[in-house]
């Protein structure tokens, strides 16, 4: 079989089988197109099921001249370990060859976060008097609250906002559902947005169901939920940089400075891995110092 065919198959088992969304699907692809034409260039005439760990060693040695920073190599390398576990289950190799492939090393970035009262303020910033002031109000108070991505704030769909149960039902990354429950102040600001606000809208067809709506009676873009926040950051004279993925950084954050326990946290914010999850518990020094002080049986002098 050709690469070509090997990709086509590749695309319909991560459609099908994984259900992975359109743009993850093409990254994949995109990184095997990247392996294709490397070997097309130095190992002609070798197929898929014939590449060695020396050939993609030497692939990866390559694209790091080529100047791509650790972040873009190591999601290449995702790709193509994905591409050779499916030609294992297809029983294409008998043996990966990405098994002992080493990628760069990449280093775990503290995100950057809102404390509550820097969070309080770009909240305190919105004019609820403008023709759009309780939408934002709500979506701002939802974000924290829930610690949703844009994209699912975005879609978020008033069928799945449970307000008298206290919590959303959220379709995430790879059309995962979770639960996540959302607090009264979210509730209270979201209810009388569609009460008050929302009813008001000439609503276009198909955009019935979804909770926020621009002027114009369709959804919000991610790109307006990112000036909306930028908006309120500014008024707010927070000197941080502030996206949407910062009220995310900020709920996990302080839920786990609160005590509350990392599974937790990782199921409402739809985390696979428990390793994603742990990037949030960056907690201060000062934070740590007191745990230790507190619960460590030898951190107290003996009298």
């Amino acid at each position: 079989m050709s690469w070509n065919a090997y990709s086509r198959g590749f695309k319909a088992y991560m459609k099908l089988e994984r259900s992975l969304s359109i743009n993850s699907i093409d990254a994949y692809l995109h990184d095997i197109s990247l392996l294709y034409q490397w070997m097309s260039k130095h190992q002609p005439g070798v197929m898929p099921e014939d590449v060695t760990l020396e050939m993609l060693s030497a692939f990866i040695k390559d694209i790091n001249k080529m100047g791509m920073g650790d972040r873009t190599q190591a999601r290449i390398l995702s790709g193509i370990r994905a591409f050779y576990k499916y030609l294992l289950l297809e029983d294409v190799i008998n043996d990966d060859p990405t098994e002992l492939l080493e990628g760069p090393k990449l280093s775990r970035k503290i995100p950057e976060v809102l404390n509550y009262d820097e969070i309080s303020a770009m909240i305190d910033t919105i004019d609820l008097s403008e023709d759009q002031g309780h939408r934002n109000r709500a979506l701002l108070e939802t974000l924290y609250a829930c610690g949703l991505r844009v994209s699912e704030l975005v879609g978020l769909r008033i069928s799945n906002f449970y307000h008298n149960e206290g919590y959303v039902r959220i379709i995430g990354k790879n059309n995962k559902e979770r639960i996540v429950p959302i607090g009264e102040e979210a509730i209270r600001q979201n209810l009388f947005y569609i009460e008050n606000q929302r009813c008001h809208l000439n609503i276009q067809k198909g955009q019935e169901d979804i909770l926020y709506l621009n002027r114009r009676g369709k959804g919000l873009t991610r790109v307006m939920v990112f000036y909306i926040i930028k908006k309120a950051a500014e008024k707010a004279g927070i000197k941080k940089k502030v996206s949407p993925h910062t009220f995310r950084h900020s709920f996990a954050t302080h839920l786990v400075e609160g005590g509350a326990d990392l599974r937790a946290v990782q199921d409402m914010l739809g985390h696979e891995s428990i390793l994603t999850t742990e990037i949030y518990t960056h907690l201060d020094t000062n934070f740590l110092r007191e745990t230790l002080l507190n619960y460590h049986p030898r951190s107290k002098i003996a009298l």
